[in-house]
């Protein structure tokens, strides 16, 4: 699996190698190739603010952005392993600790979520519509939990 961690949120508290960790592991539960691509983005709220503007035409610092690039699916447990490049996922650490202290969990644990949330968004998974929220929703649910049972 080629996963490219790029790290310049400036956040002393990250740990790239279990992103990394769990990037592998999500990747896998959804059945894509292990050379299946994907980079991973950890900013500073500035950069994440410019991110946000540019692309969302939105204000200010978010969680979390994907950019897909093959339009890449969840692939089938007896079927073939996807191929391709999956995207890129942007994280604000700073962003999610705010976010964990008002969700009363960790940083870390945020972390995770905002990364699952990220690879199924580059799998083409969406929240707009009520149905797709309670698909994607489920299946983030689904993956969290397995990833957070995963002994360290």
């Amino acid at each position: 699996m080629a996963i490219d961690i790029d790290d310049s949120s400036g956040v002393t508290w990250v740990n790239t190698a279990l992103i990394g960790a769990q990037a592998a592991y999500l990747l896998d539960r959804l059945h894509l190739d292990p050379d299946a691509d994907v980079s991973i983005l950890l900013v500073d709220e500035d950069e994440m603010a410019r991110l946000h503007v540019e692309w969302m035409d939105e204000p200010g610092p978010t969680d979390v952005l994907s950019f897909p690039m093959d339009d890449l699916r969840a692939g089938d447990p007896s079927g073939p392993r996807v191929e391709g490049i999956l995207g890129d996922i942007v994280l604000c650490p700073t962003v999610a600790a705010k976010q964990a202290e008002a969700a009363g969990h960790p940083a870390d644990v945020e972390l995770a979520l905002l990364l699952t949330h990220g690879v199924l968004h580059l799998l083409g998974h969406d929240h707009a519509e009520p149905e797709e929220h309670e698909r994607m929703f489920s299946l983030q649910a689904e993956l969290l939990q397995g990833w957070l049972a995963v002994p360290r």
